[in-house]
């Protein structure tokens, strides 16, 4: 050994790498191999090598390697014991051929067993012999696929015209293994095997194709690494729909065949989409040729299952008959051309636009990857309106809803001015019957126009806690009492004033009014909201109100967490932070969120107001080492400019949202894939660690996210409404909390903290403009999360393996970040992914299982909901808008929900969202070893248990809740 070598750290490292190398060398990693002596091997195929006695060597450190792992304390030890073991069995063959001879491999084996057992090594001998009867399994199954190839011969398939032809074996063969191609722990003859053994004489062709699928689909519970199969065996459906529809299938039988041919694919995919109407004709005159040659078909492949079958149902142009022709990166394409369309150079934004699609660093929000190219892009996610006090007002806002929610719109709608129950009606000389049944109207219109089948129309009634309905308002949707007075289908939330907050934790008295009388409430916040409502209390004590209700602050409170509690509605947003830190608020006043409660925008009578999400992979922003924020800053600035080009390409059909949208330009840029992000860093969602990325990723994307608008400004033009807004003042979200302590007078504890350099781009801001008025909003990401493959927004991981329910059908979703920490320490296995079934996907019970796994791996139910509301604080003081904020309690209980949502507002939180409790789903708890039967979720409803194990590890039995609670709601996806 020279002296500038490092001897091994370990003693027994070199025979480890001899075992690792066997093991890529010989997939049986047999004791036999080609060293020189008089004693032969008879290997299991009849073929006859040279005894090895290295062999044994290999195969009894890896037994002992499993049973005591490889630390230094043991390495010794098992050196000098596998060299002494290994002579003695090669001692008693040679003994039992003293001339030479042949000896089975099978022999040999028994050998080493019986030197183990000898030498009291029983834990390393159960697991040697453990390990000899998984391969006799593993070769007995081979030699049946084998058997079953043979026989699939003799099928034929029936063709779409009733034609019979034989199967090509071959073709499933090479589709199989190019599906498998470059991924780990995939095995592409079991795929085969198992299609094969559900096939029949006489099958449909397009049941061969999908047989193909579902064999891969039922092994993804046992191997993460098999959604990708799945995805790709996928692929091949589509690619046949696609090209056979464009009459350009003859020759491309696999993926790599469609590479050489996507360009050409591409451009007649234009031509025909444009010829059907399905696309606007304009996306023709693009230099068709130069976008065919930037796609990049390889990223067809990075698609799990469940993102690649999302696609497929619910986003690809199809025909009126059903056939999807847009294959996945003609996709991404047609929604990048759609946002280029009005730039100067409009070839090459739409291939920067389209670089990102594709690469998942960033993804549009579903109604502008629904629309974008087509006829009607509306690709606007979210509108909020303010519905009037009179008849016309009324029904003239339902038909806006109908008309904003037919292209894909999720709505917000403020109805705190309508007059409450009682209230005096000039007109008739009659009395209201106040604001609940138009919201039962508002409801129905939203079940009616379900956005073409692609997903239901989706709305949130807004409502001031001040109303004199609220009472009822939070009645809306419980199951009993009368039905003509509930609204089953309409989100509802209040929007509470700090004021009602404060004389909760006072215990003071609330009065209820009727907007009518008290018309200046609606437009008030902060400290002139208090004053005023102060002056409405002293007239309606002195009888001077015609309606009025007085009632102790805390029992309203308490309503509203018990509704809370049992139908998860309505949610509590909170009217003050949303105001007071709101950047154009020189112009209008916040009186509701959006339907996932991220957005805070002004409306009025004549503005509606809109705001354009999409979401950047936090994940694929983030190495091991930390936040890589120079492609972070690459991935905003690009972004900003595709939500900025939304506003111009954007259809309006109804012109109060076009008036507001061009005159202030509102955007949202959220994130998601956090919890993929906290994996990689190796962060507990509960800890403060995972606090403090919270804090600087956001801090990031906020900086970027301003700087970027301010350079659109520089480019395009200030928004219309920029002078005299906050940012005109050098006032930027992080200055603006400053203002709400103010408001609250001391009811705040808000993190105020910064790294960047904020005073240069505050004075740029000043100097140059914004080209938006708002840029940020952390939506749910329901959908497109899916599609890109990452965890939702920022929510925690719901369950490590449960079956997901969407309205593409139940999918296997197992946390490959999980499987990829116990396959490490050989902890992944059969009996593992039974234990997690019977768990419901929770690591915490299973004893071998380490301490620092169940802290990284924790369900959502299983982390202390206050580390949701203190990453929240943190992201929240970096937001110009909001963020949709689930809050998941195991058990709760309404001393827990009076802490949490008092810590919510303390905390300077502008919204929050679904509180959801444990219901009782749970996943089948199947094996393995009947993967033919499908798994599927069992929903049983039942009443809440009430127990006292609120504990940050969540240990305990779930209590149940209502469906509506459920993140699994497969209906759930009208933002994102």
């Amino acid at each position: 050994m020279s002296a500038t070598q490092t001897p091994p750290a370990n003693p027994i490292q070199n025979v480890t790498s001899i075992a690792k190398n066997e093991a890529q060398n010989d997939t049986d990693i047999e004791i036999a191999a080609h060293a020189p002596g008089k004693v032969q091997v008879i290997r299991r195929n009849g073929k006859v090598t040279h005894f090895d006695p290295n062999k044994i060597m290999v195969a009894m450190t890896k037994a002992f390697l499993a049973v005591e792992g490889g630390s230094a304390a043991t390495s010794s030890r098992i050196h000098d014991r596998v060299r002494e073991l290994t002579e003695q069995v090669t001692s008693a063959l040679t003994r039992r051929l003293p001339g030479g001879g042949t000896v089975h491999i099978e022999d040999i084996q028994d050998q080493v067993e019986l030197a183990l057992m000898r030498a009291g090594e029983h834990k390393v001998a159960r697991d040697y012999v453990l390990y000899r009867e998984s391969r006799a399994r593993e070769r007995a199954e081979k030699t049946a696929a084998t058997a079953e190839v043979q026989e699939a011969n003799t099928l034929n398939v029936t063709l779409d015209d009733g034609s019979t032809r034989p199967l090509d074996v071959e073709r499933m063969a090479r589709l199989v293994d190019e599906a498998c191609r470059d991924l780990d722990a995939v095995d592409a003859p079991a795929i085969l095997a198992e299609t094969l053994r559900n096939l029949f004489d006489g099958v449909r062709e397009t049941d061969v194709r999908q047989a193909l699928v579902m064999s891969a689909r039922t092994l993804i519970e046992r191997e993460p690494n098999y959604s990708q199969v799945a995805a790709r065996l996928l692929l091949d459906i589509l690619r046949r729909e696609a090209l056979g529809f464009l009459d350009m299938a003859s020759g491309v039988e696999t993926q790599a065949d469609l590479a050489e041919r996507y360009s050409d694919y591409f451009a007649a995919y234009i031509k025909r989409a444009g010829d059907l109407e399905h696309l606007d004709h304009q996306l023709a005159r693009y230099d068709l040729k130069r976008l065919g040659a930037a796609l990049k078909p390889e990223r067809d492949l990075q698609f799990t299952y469940l993102g690649l079958q999302t696609l497929y149902d619910r986003y690809f142009i199809h025909t009126a008959e059903g056939v999807r022709f847009e294959l996945p990166q003609a996709f991404f394409m047609r929604v990048a051309m759609g946002l280029a369309i009005n730039e100067i150079d409009r070839e090459e934004r739409a291939i920067e636009f389209y670089e990102l699609l594709s690469s998942f660093d960033f993804m549009c929000s579903t109604p502008t990857l629904f629309n974008s190219g087509s006829l009607r892009p509306q690709l606007s996610s979210c509108f909020l309106t303010s519905v009037p006090d009179d008849l016309d007002g009324i029904y003239s806002a339902i038909k806006d809803n109908a008309l904003l929610s037919k292209f894909a719109g999720g709505l917000g709608n403020d109805w705190s001015r309508v007059r409450g129950m009682g209230a005096h009606i000039k007109g008739t000389n009659g009395k209201s019957q106040g604001v609940v049944p138009f919201l039962k109207v508002a409801n129905d219109t939203a079940v009616a126009v379900n956005q073409g089948g692609k997903r239901k129309g989706a709305v949130c009634a807004y409502l001031e806690t001040w109303h004199i309905d609220i009472e009822e308002f939070l009645d809306l949707r419980k199951n009993t009492g009368d039905d003509r007075r509930r609204t089953h289908d309409m989100n509802t939330a209040n929007w509470v004033p700090d004021l009602f907050m404060k004389r909760v934790a006072e215990e003071g008295n609330w009065t209820l009014f009727s907007p009518d009388e008290t018309p200046d409430l609606h437009d008030l916040n902060g400290q002139a909201f208090e004053q005023t409502y102060l002056a409405y209390e002293a007239r309606a004590e002195r009888g001077e109100m015609r309606v009025s209700k007085r009632i102790k602050a805390v029992d309203l409170w308490r309503k509203m967490l018990a509704m809370l509690f049992e139908t998860g509605h309505p949610w509590i947003a909170f009217k003050d932070p949303c105001n007071l830190r709101y950047t154009n608020q020189h112009v209008g006043v916040v009186h509701s969120s959006n339907l996932c409660t991220e957005i805070t925008l002004h409306t009025n009578d004549q503005e509606i107001a809109v705001c354009n999400l999409g979401s950047i992979n936090l994940a694929a922003h983030v190495t091991d080492k930390g936040l890589d924020t120079k492609r972070l800053r690459k991935t905003v600035r690009t972004a900003m400019r595709m939500l900025d080009n939304v506003i111009e390409y954007n259809f309006y059909n109804v012109p109060q949202a076009r008036k507001s949208n061009l005159r202030h330009r509102p955007v949202g840029l959220g994130i998601m894939g956090f919890q993929d992000a906290l994996y990689r860093l190796r962060l507990p969602y509960s800890s403060l660690e995972a606090v403090q990325f919270a804090d600087q990723s956001m801090e990031y994307l906020s900086y970027y996210a301003i700087e970027a608008s301010s350079e659109l400004a520089g480019e395009r033009g200030r928004y219309q409404s920029f002078e005299g807004s906050l940012w005109s003042q050098g006032i930027l979200p992080i200055d603006s909390i400053k203002r709400l302590e103010e408001g609250r007078s001391g009811y705040l504890q808000m993190d105020t903290g910064t790294t960047l350099d904020w005073d240069s781009l505050r004075e740029r801001v000043k100097r140059v403009g914004m080209r938006n008025s708002n840029c940020m909003a952390i939506a749910p990401t329901a959908t497109i999360s899916n599609i890109v493959g990452v965890s939702q927004s920022i929510e925690p991981t719901y369950q490590n393996l449960y079956v997901k329910s969407n309205l593409s059908g139940e999918f296997t979703v197992v946390n490959p970040f999980l499987v990829a920490d116990l396959k490490e320490r050989g902890l992944w296995d059969s009996v593992m992914v039974n234990d997690l079934k019977y768990y419901d996907g929770s690591v915490q019970q299973i004893d071998r299982i380490p301490d620092d796994l169940k802290q990284l791996y924790a369900t959502a139910f299983e982390i202390d909901p206050r580390w949701l509301i203190e990453a929240g604080s943190r992201r929240q003081k970096w937001l110009d808008q909001a963020q949709s904020l689930n809050l998941y309690m195991q058990e709760p209980s309404g001393k827990k929900l009076d802490n949490l949502y008092k810590l919510a507002w303390v905390r300077g939180l502008k919204t929050t969202y679904y509180l959801r409790s444990m219901g009782a789903t749970h996943v089948e708890k199947s094996t393995m070893a009947d993967s033919s039967k499908a798994n599927r979720l069992s929903a049983v409803g039942g009443s809440y248990i009430a127990m006292d194990k609120s504990t940050p590890d969540g240990k305990g039995n779930g209590a149940t809740a209502p469906s509506a609670c459920s993140i699994l709601d497969p209906e759930c996806e009208a933002c994102q």
